[in-house]
């Protein structure tokens, strides 16, 4: 099973699955949504009455999956979440990636991990998820260079979803920054990666926060996808971020995790949970329609 070599795209006898970017497109025509779930999932926060299930997160996540399913086109497990668990979060995290493929192949899963090293260490992360796990995406930090970013992007039909604007308030600490002739650290992460990948195996996070700013990104980064997390609970706004961001291809993935899966601690918890997402869906679907999507 341990191979020395790195061969992308070659994992002994496995396939990997990809989804293209047309594809992708399709699945938001039909669904009338763009929509991507996080799932955040917080013991802290769950229903107490799954704390006493043998993997009580894979059973919220579950849950979860099967009451939004039919209204999202992505899910975005974020590895923080079942990593401080050790081995049993991994288990967790796992069965959840497995449940997603099995049952609603459409899906376009992210893996929130925010990973970026040196070459080799890259390349192992890439093995993980890419390999290993046969996921759709990563999210990568660019911050160490090409280097640290292109063992990523070795993997046919994978997808790096490259932090660019981030939606915290510590984003404004260097993102912002500019240099002697007036180009935003930003912006350059922008027209720099753009030579390491096209918009057929790269996106970018763009926060819901950032407002207007994504008219200044859409100039740089015309028809690349934008992963968006921050609407709802960091108070970010659809409409303004569809205002300034879609594109004829929709290009946008707007996430939310707490708004929805954190809706409701009852036994009530999963079908409240659809129910915020029929909402949001709702909302894409008017503004789809209104684009001439």
């Amino acid at each position: 099973m341990y191979n020395d070599a790195f061969t992308p795209c070659v994992w002994t006898d496995k396939t990997f699955i990809a989804m293209t970017k047309q594809q992708l497109i399709d699945n938001i025509r039909a669904k009338k949504s763009f929509l991507c779930v996080g799932l955040d999932t917080d013991l802290k926060k769950m229903p107490k009455h799954l704390l006493d299930a043998e993997d009580p997160i894979f059973e919220f996540n579950k849950a979860i999956i099967d009451a939004t399913a039919p209204y999202t086109v992505a899910y975005k497990p974020n590895l923080a979440f079942y990593e401080c668990f050790g081995l049993q979060g991994w288990i967790a995290f796992e069965k959840t990636v497995n449940y997603i493929k099995q049952n609603y192949p459409d899906q376009f899963i992210i893996a929130d991990a925010k990973r970026g090293d040196i070459g080799n260490t890259s390349a192992m992360y890439a093995r993980c998820f890419f390999e290993e796990m046969d996921i759709d995406s990563l999210t990568v930090a660019p911050y160490m260079g090409e280097d640290s970013v292109t063992p990523f992007l070795q993997y046919e039909g994978k997808w790096v979803i490259l932090l660019a604007l981030t939606s915290n308030k510590g984003s404004h600490d260097f993102q912002l920054m500019q240099d002697t002739e007036g180009e935003r650290l930003f912006e350059k992460v922008l027209r720099t990666s753009q030579q390491w990948a096209n918009d057929e195996q790269m996106m970018y996070v763009v926060g819901a926060t950032q407002g207007k700013l994504f008219e200044d990104i859409r100039k740089i980064v015309p028809n690349h996808f934008l992963l968006v997390p921050g609407v709802g609970a960091q108070g970010g706004s659809l409409e303004e971020v569809c205002k300034y961001g879609m594109t004829k291809d929709c290009g946008l993935l707007v996430n939310s995790s707490r708004g929805i899966i954190y809706a409701d601690t009852t036994e009530r918890f999963a079908e409240v949970a659809g129910e915020k997402a029929r909402e949001l869906q709702q909302e894409m679907a008017a503004i789809l329609e209104k684009s001439n999507f």
